[in-house]
C-alpha cells in the first residue's frame, strides 16, 4: 500500500509522507488495546487484570529509589541547579556508581537489568526532586544509546558499549536539526561512504540534542545514499550511527538555555568530516528512522511517570497549603473554590498514575503492541499535568508566582511551584509535540482502513486493482459497520459491579461511536482527511479519554478484587469516571467531518498575508527588534 502515491500531493509532500510511511512499523505483531478501541472493539481483557509488580520486584525498585533519593538529597540542591544551570559532574559520576545510569541494561553487560516499571518508578522519584536530573537520566536511557543498542545492536556492539554506558558514560540521541523538526524528509545531515566502504563521513549539525553537550556516545541520524526503486525513482534513506564524542571533527557550537529545566545539557552540535566505522551502524543502512520510532514507543513511557511525579508534588503542596492557609474564618481548603482545585489535583494524579503504570506494565509483559498506548499516555499526562500545575500555582497565589529562592530569603516556605511550571511546560513539546502525537495516533488508528480501502483513491491504480479493492473492502465493511450500531446493554459487565459496569458499557458504546465517526470521516473526505487535523485530533482526544477511563477502571477493579482499596478511593474513582466520561463525549461532539477546504486555514493565510495586521497596532515592533538583534547562524 503506497499511501504517499495516493491523493493530490506535491512532490515535497509525497517525499515527506514516503519517508514517514517507510519508518512505520507496518505490521502489528501483538494485539493493541487502543487499536481495537478505535475500531469499535472494547477488549477489556487486554488490560484487565491490571499489571502489578511482584513483591520482590517492587522491593528491588523501592530499594534503588531510596538509595538514589538519599544520594541526591545529600549531594544536590535542585534550586541551585536551576540557578547555576549545572548538575555537578561529581553527581553524575555518583549516579553512575550506584547504578542509576544502567537500570535497564542487562546484568551481563554491567547494568541492573531491572524492568521498565522499576525504571519509570525511579524517573518518577527523581523528577519529584530535580526535574533536570530526571531528564538527564531519561535522555540517556530511554532514547540515548542504551535502549536502541539493546534492541537493535549486534553482540559485538553491545559488548563494546553497554558496560561503559552502565558505569555512567552519558549518551544522547541526535535527530533534530536547525531546519528540521517533525519532518525528517528535510534532513540535511549527510553520511557519505568512503571509497573502500569501511567508513562513513558525517557532515551537518544537530540541534536540541539533550545531553549532547556532555555525552560520550551519541546515536546520530544521517542521510545515507538513496535506495533505487524499480520505477527509477530514489527513496531517501536515514541511517543510525553510534558516534564517539572524541572523534575528530565533532564540536559543540552552542549550549541552549531554556525557560525551564535549566540544568539540562542541550545544544547545537557540529559534525565536520567526522569519520565513523561502518561497524557503528545500528540495525542497518536505511533503518534509522524506524529505529527511532520503535525506540520512542518505549521511551515515551518516562513522560507519564515524570508528569505524575509533578502532579503528586503539586498535590502534596496544595494539600498542605489548603490546610495551613486561613482566610475568611477557615482554611482555604474548606472553601469550595479551593476545594475544587484540590480534588482536581487528586483525581488527576490517580488517573495519570493509572495510565502510566498500565503502559509500563504492558511493556514489561511484552505481549501487546503499545505504540498507540505510549503516545496517548504521553499526550494525556502532559496535558492533564499542566492543568494540575496551573491550578496549584493559582491556589498558592502570589507565592506560587514567586521563586523558591525569594521565598526562602524572606522566611517563607520555599515551595518551588514557579520552577515546576517552567520545568513542566516542555512535556507537551519534547519527544513529539501534542499536535504530532495526535497525528501519529490518528495514522495508526486508521491503519486497517487504509490497508483495506485506500487503493480506491489511488489515481495510478488500474480498474482491476480498484475493483479488487472494492470487493475486499465491501466484504469487510458489510459485517464490521452494522456491528458498530449494536450497543452494549445490561447485563453486560455485571461481574464488575453496579456503577463500574455502567462505565464499562459506556466505554464499549463510546468506542463504537468513535469508530463510526472515523469511518464517516474517511468515506466523506478520502485522502483529504489527512488535512482535517482538528477533526482527527478531536477523535483522538475522545479515544484518549476512554483509554484513560479504561485504565482507571482496570486499576480500581483489580485493587478491589485483591482487597487493596485505600480509604476514599471509591469516591475518588467515581468522580474521575464522571469527569472522563464528560470529556470524551464533549471531544467527540466537536468533531466536524464535512468535506471541503478549511475556513480556519483560509483565515490563517489571511493573517499571514497581513490582512489583519491592524490588530497589532500600538505595540513595540517586537519582530523587527528581534530580527535586528539576530546574529548570523552558527556554522
Amino acid at each position: 500500500m503506497d499511501i504517499a502515491a495516493q491523493g493530490n500531493r506535491t512532490e515535497q509532500e509525497r517525499q515527506a509522507l514516503e519517508v514517514a510511511e517507510d519508518a512505520r512499523e507496518e505490521n502489528w505483531q501483538h494485539p493493541s488495546f487502543c487499536a481495537e478501541l478505535f475500531q469499535g472493539n472494547f477488549k477489556f481483557n487486554l488490560i484487565y487484570p491490571f499489571p502489578e509488580q511482584s513483591e520482590s520486584e517492587k522491593a528491588e525498585g523501592t530499594a534503588l529509589i531510596n538509595k538514589v533519593l538519599d544520594y541526591l538529597k545529600a549531594n544536590l540542591d535542585p534550586i541551585a541547579v536551576d540557578e547555576t544551570k549545572e548538575i555537578p559532574e561529581s553527581v553524575v559520576r555518583g549516579l553512575g556508581d550506584i547504578g542509576a545510569m544502567g537500570i535497564k541494561i542487562p546484568k551481563e553487560y554491567g547494568g541492573l537489568g531491572m524492568s521498565q516499571t522499576n525504571y519509570v518508578r525511579l524517573i518518577h522519584a527523581v523528577a519529584s526532586y530535580c526535574p533536570s536530573t530526571a531528564v538527564l537520566l531519561s535522555a540517556h536511557q530511554s532514547i540515548g544509546v542504551p535502549q536502541p543498542l539493546k534492541m537493535f545492536g549486534t553482540e559485538e556492539q553491545k559488548k563494546k558499549w553497554l558496560p561503559r554506558l552502565a558505569k555512567g558514560a552519558v549518551s544522547a540521541f541526535a535527530l533534530t536539526e536547525p531546519d528540521v523538526g517533525s519532518d525528517p524528509a528535510q534532513m540535511s545531515m549527510i553520511a557519505t561512504p568512503t571509497e573502500d566502504g569501511n567508513h562513513y563521513i558525517l557532515n551537518g549539525t544537530k540541534l536540541w540534542t539533550t545531553n549532547g553537550v556532555i555525552a560520550e556516545l551519541m546515536v546520530v541520524m544521517a542521510l545515507t545514499p538513496p535506495k533505487k526503486l524499480p520505477d527509477g525513482r530514489e527513496k531517501k534513506q536515514i541511517t543510525a550511527f553510534v558516534v564517539e564524542r572524541d572523534t575528530p571533527g565533532f564540536s559543540i557550537l552552542h549550549r541552549c538555555d531554556f525557560m525551564g529545566l535549566k540544568g539540562i545539557q542541550n545544544g547545537l552540535l557540529k559534525f565536520e568530516n567526522v569519520k565513523v566505522p561502518k561497524e557503528n551502524i545500528l540495525w542497518g543502512p536505511g533503518k534509522g528512522l524506524k529505529l527511532a520510532l520503535i525506540t520512542l514507543n518505549t521511551g515515551r513511557l518516562t513522560l507519564p511517570a515524570a508528569c505524575t511525579a509533578t502532579a503528586r508534588t503539586c498535590l502534596q503542596v496544595a494539600r498542605t497549603w489548603a490546610k495551613e492557609r486561613e482566610q475568611w474564618g477557615g482554611s482555604i481548603g474548606s472553601h469550595e473554590s479551593s476545594a475544587g482545585r484540590l480534588l482536581f489535583a487528586a483525581g488527576a494524579t490517580y488517573t495519570m498514575e493509572s495510565v502510566g503504570s498500565l503502559t509500563s506494565g504492558m511493556a514489561d509483559q511484552g505481549n501487546a503492541d503499545i505504540r498507540i498506548e505510549a503516545s496517548l499516555g504521553k499526550l494525556f499526562s502532559s496535558g492533564l499535568g499542566w492543568r494540575v500545575v496551573d491550578q496549584t500555582l493559582q491556589l498558592r497565589g502570589g507565592r506560587g508566582y514567586e521563586t523558591a529562592r525569594s521565598l526562602e530569603e524572606r522566611g517563607d516556605t520555599p515551595y518551588p511551584i514557579e520552577q515546576i511550571m517552567r520545568d513542566f511546560r516542555i512535556n507537551m513539546i519534547i519527544e513529539g509535540t501534542s499536535s504530532i502525537q495526535r497525528l501519529f495516533v490518528a495514522r495508526e488508528a486508521l491503519d486497517k482502513h487504509l490497508k483495506l480501502a485506500m487503493g480506491l483513491f489511488n489515481p495510478k491504480a488500474g480498474l482491476g486493482e480498484k475493483f479488487s479493492t472494492l470487493i475486499k473492502a465491501g466484504f469487510f465493511y458489510a459485517f464490521w459497520y452494522p456491528k458498530l450500531w449494536i450497543c452494549s446493554f445490561w447485563p453486560m459487565y455485571t461481574w464488575a459491579g453496579g456503577w463500574e459496569s455502567r462505565y464499562l458499557r459506556f466505554v464499549s458504546n463510546m468506542s463504537k461511536k468513535i469508530a463510526r465517526k472515523t469511518f464517516h470521516a474517511m468515506a466523506l473526505n478520502g485522502p483529504a482527511l489527512e488535512r482535517k487535523q482538528r477533526a482527527l485530533g478531536r477523535i483522538v482526544d475522545s479515544g484518549m479519554f476512554i483509554f484513560a477511563l479504561s485504565a482507571v477502571l482496570s486499576r480500581y477493579l483489580t485493587r478491589k478484587k485483591n482487597g487493596k482499596l485505600n480509604p476514599k478511593e471509591t469516591q475518588l474513582v467515581k468522580k474521575i469516571c464522571r469527569s472522563l466520561r464528560m470529556d470524551a463525549k464533549i471531544a467527540l461532539a466537536k468533531v466536524r467531518i464535512a468535506p471541503g477546504k478549511s475556513q480556519i486555514v483560509a483565515m490563517s493565510k489571511s493573517i499571514m498575508g497581513g490582512e489583519l495586521a491592524w490588530l497589532e497596532e500600538d505595540i513595540a515592533d517586537v519582530v523587527g527588534l528581534s530580527k535586528a538583534r539576530q546574529k548570523p547562524p552558527l556554522k
